[in-house]
């Protein structure tokens, strides 16, 4: 849940100005990280809803949340850097209170020379013969394992690594042979297609992770210091709470980025494959498109960033940064320099413009059930735009969407926010507003317990009809919000995982340099300042909204939630705030006749037996190495995955139309297309969705 920065501003006034005292800007990028260091210490003790004291037992938590997050497998430490190691493991407070780099450092020293060692390694075991008959076993779970004892154990270990790889792409291998065995048989006058011998995949899996393994490798030595630097920060900031990170400048404008749903840019896709940068999928109307001289697997050479600077060789280079070069201001011109497909060489320049991220904004379609029309609003996360006046959000999308359905004289609407993880904390109000007269929507606590209530203050609605907002396990924050007060309220059905995420935690972006002297970008904290709380004074925080209407998904059987996160700030309740409750909803009817209609539904119990199966699979701590005993286990997993195969071919029934705009668009939008046509297939196989539209149907006539 973000705020924005300006409705905050009395952060600034606490005592954080001495830090800019005697400031002297960094020599190096070293000077520049400890000055990191100790301003995010600074405004973690100072600014987060519940500080920790910084002493040795915090230091303790950050070594072990530091090293799974860098080495979550013990794959590459010995155990004798993990005795070196462990003798700084109280203190790392203390070089987060002097901005001491010692202990970074020798880890990613230490790390470097461990995987430099270990793509030697790796090309000393492709260059002997691999033995997929030996009987052997790795160990998945990383509990049962400890760090290498020795260099030996550590080869020996990871040469089962890469033989359990080469097994997972043979099997992957089978089962594209499988389908155009399948494929072969199903069409009339096709032609025979090539399958592959036994020996011939052995082969062709083994290159295939080789090359994954070297492109590995490349990829962590062009990796940047400062992407390093930021899991080392991220591991300080993690035991305030989960939702309190460092940002690095550039993390902080791909942040921005999603959170808009905007980039100034070309509008193209930038792939890596094998070292190499190629152009990617365009977006229809971006100005790569529109040159109508670059086209999906150019290779890109060089970038020209602006017309006064030397371009920039890109060969070797990680995607990240390059995208970096493409990006800038808009209107001004970059020049991309490529190798077509028939190897010549071309010059192509091009003005950046504002690119829409189209899947981040809200999407509707009409839904027919029963000779009746309904409508669904998919909403992905609650973007908004506080810099600029015409920038989209979440709730004039939402808005849009509804006039755009009435207009098509649906019965109900249906609200997805199954995935969403929140957004803007004022979205939710605006959105509220939509579908009911004004009213308290959250209640806010910071961390002197100073409780504010937020109140939507829009008295004409769009939507007075039935609603339905479906969610699951990973519907956070906004969407929590947003869930719990239609529900408090009773002008919304809650439809599907029996709770959601629980994060109940406001956190804002504090710029570390606004509290030193320099234009100098060093990042930001983005900081958990407020808890939330529902108007009935719940909080979400670890226990999430239930829903009225439960229904357990693909989700249900796995650690997916605030409340498995050991650093989550706890759950607690405040007095609730003063609200008119609608009764036109008779929820007990609705419940009853969906407990009914569920019970009897065997897809339903399944899909149920599915997930918890499938959760087993993932649980599984340890898998046989040789060829047969892991051909064997993995036909055995295909005969018990058969039982679920109608699964895959089940359709609810529903039909989708979508608005003769959108018909019309697909004729030139061939990316635009593919996605409302995998959207739509997706639709006819979701069960939940297909009871969310019975309960409107039920809603109509019980209510």
């Amino acid at each position: 849940m973000l705020k924005n920065f300006r409705t905050v501003r009395f952060l600034l006034l606490l005592p954080l100005t001495f830090f800019a005292f005697g400031f002297r800007p960094p020599g190096n990028e070293e000077e520049k990280m400890q000055i990191i260091m100790v301003n995010t210490k600074n405004i973690l003790s100072y600014l987060h809803y519940s500080p920790k004291p910084i002493n040795d037992a915090y230091s303790k938590e950050v070594y072990k949340q530091y090293f799974e997050s860098i080495d979550p497998t013990k794959t590459y430490f010995l155990q004798s850097d993990m005795d070196e190691f462990r003798k700084y493991e109280t203190k790392l407070d203390d070089y987060l209170n002097t901005g001491d780099l010692t202990f970074y450092k020798l880890t990613v020293d230490k790390l470097s020379q461990r995987i430099d060692e270990i793509d030697t390694m790796t090309k000393d075991i492709f260059s002997k013969p691999i033995n997929l008959e030996e009987d052997e076993i790795l160990t998945l779970e990383p509990k049962l394992k400890n760090a290498p004892a020795n260099k030996q154990q550590q080869y020996n270990e990871w040469r089962k690594y890469v033989k359990y790889n080469i097994l997972q792409e043979i099997e992957s291998l089978n089962r594209k042979s499988e389908k155009k065995k399948d494929n072969s048989t199903n069409e009339e006058n096709s032609s025979k297609p090539k399958i592959l011998s036994q020996d011939e995949k052995i082969k062709k899996a083994t290159e295939n992770v080789k090359d994954l393994l070297e492109e590995k490798f490349i990829r962590f030595r062009k990796r940047q210091k400062m992407d390093s630097f930021t899991v080392y920060m991220n591991a300080y900031t993690h035991i305030f709470d989960p939702h309190t990170n460092y940002y690095s400048p550039q993390g902080r404008k791909d942040f921005e980025m999603d959170f808009k749903g905007k980039i100034i840019g070309i509008g193209a896709v930038i792939q890596e494959k094998k070292g190499s940068l190629y152009i990617g999928t365009l977006s229809i109307g971006a100005p790569a498109w529109k040159t109508k001289q670059l086209t999906e697997g150019d290779k890109i050479l060089k970038i020209k960033s602006t017309p006064d600077t030397e371009p920039v060789n890109v060969v070797d280079m990680l995607s990240g940064e390059a995208i970096k070069l493409i990006r800038g201001e808009k209107g001004t011109p970059i020049t991309l320099t490529v190798q077509k497909k028939d190897g010549t060489i071309q010059e192509v320049t091009m003005n950046r413009e504002e690119i829409s991220i189209e899947d981040t904004f809200a999407k509707s379609i009409i839904v027919n059930a029963s000779d009746k029309k309904y409508g669904l609003i998919n909403l992905p996360k609650f973007n908004a735009d506080f810099e600029d006046k015409d920038g989209r959000n979440a709730s004039d999308d939402i808005k849009n969407e509804i006039i755009k359905l009435k207009e098509q004289n649906i019965q109900g609407i249906v609200l997805d926010l199954r995935g969403n993880s929140g957004g803007s904390l004022t979205e939710v109000g605006d959105i509220m507003g939509l579908f009911m007269d004004a009213g308290p929507y959250v209640q806010v606590k910071d961390g002197n317990g100073k409780i504010t209530t937020l109140k939507n203050k829009n008295e004409a609605p769009i939507w007075k009809g039935p609603l339905v907002i479906l969610q699951n396990e990973l519907s956070a924050s906004a969407a929590e919000i947003l869930a719990g007060v239609m529900q408090d309220y009773g002008r919304a059905v809650i439809m599907g995982s029996p709770v959601s995420y629980g994060k109940g935690t406001v956190q804002v972006f504090v710029d570390l340099n606004r509290f030193l002297n320099t234009e100098e970008d060093f990042g930001s904290v983005k900081l958990t300042i407020q808890k939330y709380y529902r108007i009935t004074g719940e909080s979400t925080q670890r226990k999430g909204v239930s829903s009225d209407i439960p229904m357990k998904d693909i989700f249900s059987y796995a650690e997916i939630g605030e409340k498995y996160d050991d650093y989550a700030l706890a759950w607690d309740k405040i007095p609730g705030t003063t609200f008119n409750k609608q009764n036109f909803l008779n929820i007990q009817a609705l419940q009853k006749v969906s407990a009914e209609r569920i019970a009897k539904n065997d897809n339903y119990k399944l899909l149920l037996e599915y997930a918890q199966w499938r959760e087993n699979l993932g649980k599984e701590k340890t898998v046989p190495l040789s060829i047969q005993k892991y051909s064997g286990l993995m036909k055995q997993r295909k005969t018990e995955d058969d039982k679920f195969k109608i699964l895959k071919t089940w359709e609810n029934g529903l039909t989708f139309t979508m608005y003769p705009k959108d018909i019309e668009r697909e004729k030139n939008d061939a990316a635009f297309k593919s996605k409302s046509e995998a959207w739509i297939k997706n639709l006819q196989k979701d069960l939940y969705l297909r009871e969310a539209i019975n309960i409107v149907e039920d809603w109509e006539v019980r209510s």
